[in-house]
């Protein structure tokens, strides 16, 4: 039964164009809870996730337009990025501006990208990832004591407090647990 088992896993993630497999010890039944097509394209640039990753959590390009990344990485604007002076060398915000450009969620193809862009009105530039439609949306209904007055979580923008596997660009619900309160269902 075990090696079917595995077989199947792996046949299954193969069909899926999944390249990995459960690890050992994890789950089977959680790691199949997660839709591996309907993320963000994950972050892996080593420059942006130290620059951008050392403040906040190293948000993925998917989630926001192209206007937004324009916006964000500004020079002017990074002097005072909300609230904080996130200045970089001209070569390093030019890297990482086209970054952000080239994996932005107009240039997606990512299912929850095509949501993202699907939600913003063509003369809107959402200046923050909570801002974008789709995203407020999502969030809508969660109390502010699980997240603006949880210490562990603080603000929406903290997206890795709660989304257990965002660092890889997933944001199911069924990998969402809210600190001291557990699993989340929309």
């Amino acid at each position: 039964m075990k090696k079917a088992l595995i077989i199947l896993t792996v046949l299954g993630a193969g069909l899926a164009g999944i390249d990995a497999v459960p690890a050992k010890g994890e789950l089977l039944s959680s790691w199949l809870a997660v839709d591996h097509n309907t993320g963000v394209a994950p972050v892996s640039d080593a420059t942006y996730i130290e620059e951008c990753g050392s403040c906040h959590f190293a948000y993925q390009p998917g989630l926001l337009p192209e206007a937004s990344w324009l916006r964000l990485m500004d020079a002017k604007a990074l002097e005072d990025h909300f609230g904080d002076n996130a200045e970089l060398d001209e070569k390093t915000r030019s890297q990482l501006l086209k970054l952000l450009i080239a994996a932005s969620a107009d240039k997606s193809s990512y299912p929850r990208s095509k949501k993202v862009m699907a939600s913003v009105a063509d003369n809107k530039i959402p200046g923050r990832i909570i801002e974008v439609p789709y995203i407020s949306r999502k969030h809508h209904g969660i109390p502010d004591k699980m997240l603006k007055d949880n210490p562990k979580v603080k603000s929406l923008s903290q997206c890795d407090k709660c989304h257990t596997k965002a660092d890889k660009g997933i944001y199911d619900d069924a990998t969402v647990v809210i600190p001291d309160y557990g699993n989340w269902t929309w």
